[in-house]
């Protein structure tokens, strides 16, 4: 599989450039946990400066930064209300239950997105013996809606009315880029109202690492309390930094090409028979499709891809996923769908 020319699998498949290898190599180091690393420092005020806030906190993965984040606005007992098939609920190794001791509470999205109208329904009522939502967590691009993206308006009205009933919202942004790409807005206007935001460095933009957490001081100072109880006090940690910086300044300028050459490939597997997708549904990156009318079993289906050089996921036993990233092309694209479509025609 490593050798593999397409991989389509996911976008934090990507290799570092030679630019960040180079930045990574000649980084300027300091203990973060004494909070002298001058390159992570220098990385979370930039991480805050472009989403308008007072602080931002490295974290070596974004299932950390979105615990962390749970950790520092819920109590035991409490609830997270969370989009039924958001990865925070589903990748995530339970770890709001297993170890933020917090029950998650399902809602359904048309195509991943939560209305207020949704959620409301799933707050609880202010009773002792309920338990009570602490939280609401949305998902923008949702990874498996097919990287749809929250319009601004509905994030914000479902933020004024969690907050007006004293509920917080966190956003895992871990695509926050490619949503704001897709929009054309920037991320400081698209998020604002959020209480907490984690995004990644590693999707779609380029680093071999990490993510991070962007708030108010106070609640970034709270957050470095509980990253470092969670094990993700790293020492020199610069090395990576370095590569987040050029991912963080870089990355988000080509996402565009990203999201035409998905479009093209859900355009192209589109017309293979035995392939159902919607192209108009493809919004950035990820391209989700189902071989239900094939005959084929994902796993089967991917398992006969991969020999000939191309790597997918499966979502379940008929869906499949396939991401866009920065070490594919359109000429991948375009080779990656002619192999489909071989696979299916055998």
């Amino acid at each position: 599989m490593a050798n593999a020319s397409i991989d389509l699998r996911s976008d934090t498949v990507t290799k570092p450039s030679a630019e960040m290898r180079r930045a990574m190599a000649e980084a300027e180091v300091g203990d973060d946990v004494f909070i002298e690393d001058p390159t992570i420092n220098k990385l979370q005020e930039r991480a805050a400066e472009i989403f308008g806030r007072e602080a931002g906190l490295f974290v070596p993965s974004g299932s950390m930064g979105n615990l962390t984040c749970i950790l520092a606005q819920a109590r035991q007992g409490q609830e997270v209300i969370c989009e039924e098939s958001g990865h925070v609920y589903n990748y995530e190794m339970a770890s709001m239950s297993a170890i933020a001791g917090v029950l998650p509470r399902l809602v359904v999205g048309e195509d991943g997105i939560l209305s207020w109208q949704s959620i409301s329904k799933a707050i609880r009522p202010k009773i002792y013996y309920r338990p009570q939502t602490a939280l609401i967590a949305l998902e923008n691009t949702h990874n498996m809606a097919g990287g749809t993206v929250y319009p601004t308006e509905v994030a914000e009205e479902i933020c004024d009315r969690a907050h007006e009933a004293g509920i917080r919202v966190h956003l895992d942004g871990a695509r926050i880029f490619n949503a704001a790409t897709y929009l054309g807005e920037k991320v400081a206007d698209m998020t604002k109202k959020f209480d907490s935001i984690q995004f990644c460095l590693s999707k779609g933009l380029g680093a071999p690492v990490g993510s991070m957490i962007v708030g108010t001081r106070e609640f970034i100072e709270r957050c470095r309390s509980i990253r470092k109880m969670l094990g993700g006090g790293m020492r020199q940690a610069g090395v990576l930094a370095a590569a987040g910086l050029i991912a963080l300044e870089k990355g988000p300028k080509r996402l565009q090409i990203d999201h035409d050459n998905a479009k093209l490939l859900a355009t192209r597997l589109a017309a293979v028979p035995g392939v159902t997708l919607n192209p108009a549904q493809v919004q950035t990156n990820i391209v989700i499709f189902n071989l239900k009318t094939s005959g084929w079993s994902s796993s089967d289906f991917l398992q006969t891809l991969a020999k000939r050089g191309v790597l997918g996921i499966p979502v379940d036993n008929e869906r499949v996923r396939m991401v866009t990233h920065l070490d594919v092309d359109r000429n991948d694209v375009e080779k990656a769908s002619a192999v489909v479509q071989e696979v299916l025609h055998r």
